[in-house]
């Protein structure tokens, strides 16, 4: 491996991969996409910035973050991650906006496949 393999790897994880959420019981596919940037972006990059920052800002005089407040800032956190929602929804195409890939990540096995896919870099080799 030479430097501008790692280089390169870093823009094209920015291009992010598809992710296809599996139903959690059957693990069949649910048609319901979700285009993920890689760990070593540097979309990822800004997000784990943007993650502690709001951590920080959320402290009270204490330093301590209350668990609630936690999981809004890594669900900011993974929808910051997403690039692209490919969804239907009532027959409708699900617009990609923030708002909707955080109602979609606040459903436990969709925030945990999201979270599994994003971080293991075998996904974006």
């Amino acid at each position: 491996m030479q430097l501008e393999d790692i280089f390169s790897a870093i823009a094209e994880q920015d291009r992010g991969r598809e992710l296809d959420l599996l139903h959690p019981a059957t693990g069949e596919p649910t048609g319901i996409k979700l285009t993920i940037a890689g760990p070593d972006s540097d979309t990822a990059r800004r997000a784990r910035l943007r993650l502690m920052d709001e951590l920080a800002e959320l402290s009270g005089a204490d330093g301590r973050v209350s668990a609630e407040k936690r999981e809004a800032a890594r669900h900011n956190y993974l929808a910051a991650l997403v690039l692209r929602l490919d969804a239907i929804e009532a027959g409708e195409a699900v617009p990609s906006t923030a708002a909707n890939i955080l109602r979609l990540l606040r459903v436990t096995w969709v925030e945990q496949q999201v979270d599994a896919f994003a971080g293991d870099r075998r996904n974006f080799a």
